[in-house]
């Protein structure tokens, strides 16, 4: 062990001088409050340093909590989005069906107007064959009086059924 050589302690020895100069240093720099300068430097750095964590968990945790906001906000939007999608499908299904039963009252409408127009025209036809048939009955009433008359004689079936004629032409 070197510490305990006696040529360690020789004054001449410059490393005994070394370590004198050495502990003089120490000891004037304890004396001055070096040591209490430098340890509450490194105090206030240590310090500092807590402070920027501390502030740093605290940005965390508040990163956390938005983050968490953000998320809860995310799961809102989208129920608020499915609900509003619903909402349409529902709408537009509604809307569907009033179409259809629209067309299908417009269908009926229509319907019922050609079938009032068919009954219209076989009314109208029905009076005019009546009415043909009824000039052409009259035509020949006419015709067979004129001749009666003009023959002179009397037929009773002839004469019954020009009586019967106004009654059935109505």
């Amino acid at each position: 062990m070197e510490f305990f050589n006696l040529h360690l302690y020789d004054l001449s020895n410059p490393e005994l001088w070394v370590a004198v100069a050495l502990a003089l240093f120490f000891l004037v720099a304890w004396r001055a409050g070096a040591f209490r300068t430098v340890g509450s430097a490194l105090d206030a750095k240590a310090a500092k340093i807590q402070s920027d964590l501390d502030e740093a968990a605290r940005l965390r945790t508040e990163a956390q909590a938005m983050l968490e906001k953000l998320r809860g906000e995310r799961v809102e939007a989208e129920a608020q989005a499915k609900a509003m999608l619903k909402a349409a499908e529902e709408e537009a299904e509604r809307l569907q069906v009033e179409a259809e039963a629209r067309l299908v009252e417009s269908i009926a409408r229509r319907e019922a107007l050609a079938e009032r127009r068919i009954a219209q025209a076989e009314a109208q036809a029905t009076a005019e064959v009546k009415a043909a048939a009824a000039e052409q009955a009259a035509a020949a009433a006419e015709r067979i009086l004129a001749a009666r008359l003009a023959s002179g004689s009397t037929d009773p079936l002839i004469d019954q059924a020009i009586g019967q004629i106004g009654s059935r032409l109505n």
